[in-house]
């Protein structure tokens, strides 16, 4: 495998589409264990002109969504594709969420996860958001395997 994945590679592992992709990139994977998640936060992005105007913030949930993402591509990556056919990674519950500095746009975002334990469907993981190796934001989630519909 891979030590990187580029947003094709992203699409094919995760429903998500424009807008609503957030990652560009998955960069220091380590086989279902952590990994780096690269957002560009652009000045055009679909939240900066009503988020706040004139000061635009990226909005803590979407920090909390890249994570997400982040997550579930490294786990999709991981696994056995047959096992990862037709299902889908869902969020369950989000615990020690920290916003540390506002994240402005116009930067190169680096999510650093990694896969604190996984107990049947049931992952839990951890999260720092880094701008030029200064902490944004950290946060602790899990999220589950499901069948898609």
């Amino acid at each position: 495998m891979s030590n990187s994945i580029d947003r094709k590679k992203i699409e094919s592992l995760l429903p998500h589409r424009a807008p609503m992709l957030l990652i560009d990139k998955l960069i220091n994977i380590v086989h279902l264990k952590s990994a780096t998640a690269i957002m560009n936060v652009k000045k055009d992005s679909f939240y900066v002109q009503g988020h706040f105007p004139g000061q635009p913030v990226m909005p803590g949930v979407l920090i909390v969504e890249a994570f997400g993402q982040a997550a579930a591509a490294l786990t999709a990556y991981g696994i056995d594709p047959k096992e990862y056919e037709n299902k889908l990674v869902f969020l369950m519950g989000i615990d020690k969420a920290r916003f540390r500095n506002p994240i402005i746009p116009n930067c190169e975002l680096h999510l650093e996860i990694e896969a604190i334990r996984s107990h049947g469907r049931v992952w839990k993981y951890k999260g720092t958001a880094k701008v030029d190796e200064k902490r944004m934001a950290d946060a602790e989630w899990s999220a589950t395997i499901v069948d898609k519909k």
